[in-house]
């Protein structure tokens, strides 16, 4: 076996003629930023790094000759095209069913697009891509788990969401609990799993300018971070839910029209014969033939991936701005639409991964991605660059930034509207609160929940924030997830048992994450020269998610009993038919 690596005549003309060794992180001054350390941390595949893989990603674009002033007239451009749509659309935005759920005027292929668009990130197309150059098969299987945690969506969860609730999730577990205490909890449940992923979205918004831009000091950055947050802002003041979701649909197209781009062209350079491509991939890795079979990478702790896997099938179709994103279609034959667009797109997209990948492999070479700034990351860049120069790596450039900001405009909104919704209208104002002073109450909250994002952003710049990503999935799968089962299935759930249910899923994630080796006693933990973490596992899913079906049903059962029998027919019916909600299914 000819196991080729930085010797192969493509690796050779990247490394040597482009200089991609010499313009490293000594010249862009990452090494002083502390964007290496993110940079060099392997899990971009077994973590679900947004922020890390939009770095590591900008790492390696400007070591192989990005250009700043092409970056920045796309970035600007993408901005202003984006903004000027937004403002078009947006315009009567003044109620709170248009603000919060666009009036329910998107399509199911619309709106499955856009709930694609969360997903299709940066990190699907770098972090995938990559691991499959590098470990074949294995690096594919991170992304079966996508997809299939939309079926959770599709078959228990979307249609009846739709049929029962208004805005929020709060709506549905409140509908015949009493309303103080659990709108509180399902609001808090809300806010603190979309900051913690806003927080890892933002920072990696930063770091993707300021890389691109060839910022290099910490001041510089920072500024670039309040930049992103700013944008994010005005996307979600001016647009509401109308506006983010036209962004998402926007970034989500020109990705996948981008990976099925360079897929047609990648295809046609071997033939159109995948075989070859693997042929080609064997030699040109490290590991051989074994990148065609299982068991290169995952394998040697079982328990702590089958925690990551339950935490991201069960926690994606969790997520608040997942589930508010099913208030956006007019009926539940819609949401479930948009739940097949939404699979099949992601289908297609991850079906380009494997090609992206192995041609990377076959045409770069393991060794070189490995050892290339970014590491793993790096396959993407390197490949594009390879095929497109810089032109084709600033337009992935340009999609990458894109991807992030929608994303974190979609949690900015989700968290201002649970407040305003759960805990202004419905708490404070004891559902008697004007729609105007809601969405004024809403845009209030935005403004605020992106100010705090930028300064935690900013605070957190060059560390490894990668796990608030997974974490927040472990969250959503543990508090929510839960929660909405037992309320649309379980006649007798009551007010403790939801309030048992949300508090014991968050507790028990942030308990277990901060003693677990992602906080101290690793190579790659936040604080590596400490130890004192006693959870062996990263993620704590496979605990947390259970010990919240637990709770809820123990409090339910010792609970008194809230019987309300209007209420539990009023509930099912609508949640079964859409009868009674002013919805047709």
């Amino acid at each position: 076996m000819n196991h080729a690596a930085p010797g192969s005549a493509f690796n050779h003309t990247a490394v040597t003629h482009t200089g991609f060794v010499k313009s490293g992180w000594a010249h862009t001054g990452l090494v002083k930023s502390g964007l290496v350390k993110t940079a060099l941390v392997k899990t971009a595949v077994t973590k679900t790094v947004v922020a890390k893989a939009a770095v590591t990603f900008l790492a390696a674009t400007t070591a192989v000759g990005s250009n700043p002033v092409l970056n920045l007239g796309l970035f600007v451009g993408f901005v202003a095209v984006t903004l000027y749509i937004v403002h078009r659309v947006s315009s009567g935005n003044q109620t709170t069913s248009s603000y919060y759920a666009a009036g329910g005027e998107f399509t199911g292929g619309q709106n499955g697009i856009a709930l694609s668009g969360d997903f299709l990130s940066a990190a699907s197309f770098l972090g995938i891509a990559g691991g499959i150059a590098v470990h074949g098969y294995d690096g594919f299987v991170y992304s079966v788990g996508w997809v299939v945690a939309w079926l959770v969506g599709l078959l228990l969860v979307g249609e009846m969401l739709r049929n029962t609730g208004r805005f929020t999730m709060g709506d549905v577990v409140a509908f015949r609990m009493r309303q103080r205490p659990v709108r509180v909890a399902a609001a808090a449940s809300t806010l603190l799993i979309s900051y913690f992923y806003l927080l890892a979205q933002i920072a990696g918004a930063g770091g993707l300018v300021a890389l691109l831009l060839n910022i290099t000091g910490k001041f510089g950055q920072s500024i670039a971070i309040a930049v992103a947050g700013a944008i994010m802002i005005l996307y979600v003041l001016i647009g509401g839910m109308k506006g983010t979701t036209w962004v998402q649909i926007i970034k989500a197209t020109l990705l996948l029209m981008c990976m099925a781009l360079i897929t047609i062209f990648l295809l046609g350079r071997f033939g159109f014969n995948f075989s070859t491509i693997l042929s080609q991939a064997t030699q040109h890795n490290s590991l051989g033939n074994a990148i065609l079979t299982p068991g290169t990478l995952y394998g040697k702790n079982e328990l702590d991936f089958v925690s990551l896997a339950l935490a991201l099938v069960l926690g994606i179709c969790s997520l608040p701005h997942v589930l508010m994103r099913f208030y956006t279609v007019p009926n539940a034959r819609q949401v479930r639409r948009s739940l097949v667009w939404a699979i099949w797109s992601m289908v297609g997209f991850y079906l380009c991964t494997l090609v992206v990948g192995y041609s990377a492999t076959a045409l770069v070479g393991s060794d070189a991605i490995v050892h290339a700034p970014g590491g793993e990351n790096s396959a993407a860049p390197l490949l594009a660059y390879a095929i497109g120069g810089s032109i084709l790596l600033g337009l992935v450039s340009a999609v990458a930034f894109a991807t992030i900001l929608a994303v974190v405009a979609g949690l900015t909104l989700t968290a201002s509207v649970s407040f305003a919704h759960d805990v202004y209208a419905s708490i404070i104002k004891k559902g008697n609160a004007e729609p105007r002073s809601e969405v004024r109450v809403a845009r209030l909250t935005a403004v605020i929940m992106g100010v705090l994002a930028i300064l935690g952003g900013i605070l957190v710049n060059g560390r490894n924030v990668a796990f608030l990503v997974a974490l927040a999935l472990a969250l959503a799968a543990s508090a929510n997830l839960s929660t909405l089962l037992y309320s649309l299935f379980w006649k007798r759930f009551n007010t403790p048992g939801a309030l048992a249910s949300i508090y014991s899923g968050l507790g028990s994630c942030i308990l277990l994450i901060t003693f677990s080796p992602v906080v101290s006693g690793a190579s790659t933990s936040i604080f590596p020269t400490v130890d004192f973490h006693v959870f062996p596992l990263s993620n704590p899913g496979i605990v947390s998610i259970p010990l919240s079906f637990l709770c809820g049903w123990v409090a339910t059962m010792i609970g008194s009993r809230e019987e309300n029998p209007a209420k539990q027919v009023e509930m099912e019916v609508r949640a079964m038919t859409g009868i009674g909600s002013g919805l047709h299914s």
